[in-house]
C-alpha cells in the first residue's frame, strides 16, 4: 500500500459571505494548486460541502478540504506553496472568506487513496478496550471491499474521530460510534464518460 498521508481542513465562511462566492474562492485556489507545478510530494486536493460533521459545531454552511501527500516531508512545501507565487491571492481570497477553521492529519491505512468518489463519510472510534489490531480485523469485511478507502488521524491532531471510512457500503457495528458525513463535491470537477 502507497504511503499517504492526508491533511484535512474545516472551514466555514464568514455569514454575509454568499455561498456561490465562497465556493468561487475555493475552487480557484484548488484550480490554482493544481495548475502549478506541485511542491515536492504533493499529490492532489479536493473540496467538499459538508452537513453533519458534529465538531464543526452550529456552522450552517461547512466545507472540508482534503490535501493528499507522499508524507509529512511534504507538509512544509505544500504550506509555503498554499501562500506564495501564483497561489497567493487566491488562497488569501478565500482564507479571508472564513470565518474559522480546523485542521486534521490522516494517515491512509487501507484502500486506494482516492478522495473524491463518495458521497459520504463514516466517522467512527474504535473502543477502547479493543487493540488495534482486533480494529482492524473486525473491519475486514469492509476494509477489503475495492470501494472503501479507512483513513486514521495521527498524533491526535484534529477535532474529528480517529478513523474515516470512505465507500459505498458502510453499514458498521454499533461499537464503532459510527456516524455519517454528506460530503458534497466542489472540486475537481468529476470526470464525465
Amino acid at each position: 500500500m502507497e504511503s499517504v498521508l492526508a491533511y484535512l481542513f474545516w472551514h466555514w465562511p464568514w455569514p454575509e459571505i454568499p455561498t456561490d462566492v465562497y465556493e468561487r474562492n475555493l475552487i480557484g485556489f484548488h484550480e490554482t494548486l493544481a495548475a502549478s507545478t506541485p511542491p515536492e510530494g504533493f499529490l492532489r486536493s479536493a473540496t467538499f460541502r459538508i452537513e453533519g460533521a458534529l465538531w464543526a459545531g452550529s456552522e450552517p454552511r461547512v466545507y472540508e478540504d482534503w490535501y493528499l501527500t507522499r508524507g509529512s516531508f511534504a507538509l512544509d512545501p505544500l504550506n509555503e506553496a498554499a501562500v506564495s507565487g501564483r497561489r497567493k491571492e487566491p488562497h488569501d481570497a478565500a482564507a479571508h472568506a472564513a470565518a474559522g477553521g480546523a485542521g486534521g492529519l490522516y494517515r491512509l491505512k487501507a484502500g486506494n487513496p482516492e478522495i473524491t468518489g463518495s458521497g459520504s463519510a463514516i466517522w467512527l472510534t474504535k473502543p477502547s478496550d479493543m487493540s488495534y489490531e482486533d480494529f482492524y480485523a473486525r473491519l475486514e469485511p469492509w476494509t477489503e471491499q475495492p470501494d472503501t478507502i479507512l483513513w486514521r488521524r495521527q498524533m491526535v491532531l484534529g477535532p474529528a474521530p480517529e478513523f474515516c471510512m470512505l465507500g459505498s457500503n458502510q453499514h458498521l457495528p454499533a461499537v464503532f460510534d459510527p456516524f455519517g458525513v454528506d460530503r458534497h463535491l466542489i472540486w475537481p470537477p468529476l470526470a464525465s464518460g
